[in-house]
């Protein structure tokens, strides 16, 4: 199988999987930090900014093939998508329900140290 520019889609899966790998904090997301592009994303910066430690994020909207691909690999349909660790943590709602219980911050806090 290849995408739009005729690589075969295990480029873009070792793409991703290099990108989780050497991001222990990273958001795939519409748009960017400064102008997320759905209500969805802006929640979750919403919550990473209240953390208050750096991540890293992939804005999907200018990445189709890691877009179409990374549900396949995450088994998880919908974005934004928070990894932490090497791990999917969830989409928006997941990631305001740890934060609300408590989880989240000391999890990202292990992982993202201050800058």
């Amino acid at each position: 199988m290849t995408d739009q520019n005729n690589q075969p889609a295990t480029d873009i899966e070792t793409l991703i999987r290099s990108q989780i790998a050497d991001n222990k904090v990273i958001l795939y997301m519409k748009g960017s930090p400064q102008f997320p592009q759905c209500g969805f994303s802006a929640k979750a910066i919403e919550v990473l900014t209240q953390i208050g430690r750096p991540f890293a994020y992939v804005n999907i909207l200018e990445n189709p093939e890691i877009r179409a691909t990374l549900p396949k690999i995450a088994n998880w349909p919908t974005f934004p998508q928070l990894w932490v660790n090497g791990e999917l943590m969830g989409g928006s709602d997941i990631i305001l329900e740890m934060y609300q219980s408590g989880e989240l911050k000391p999890l990202v806090e292990a992982h993202s140290p201050a800058a």
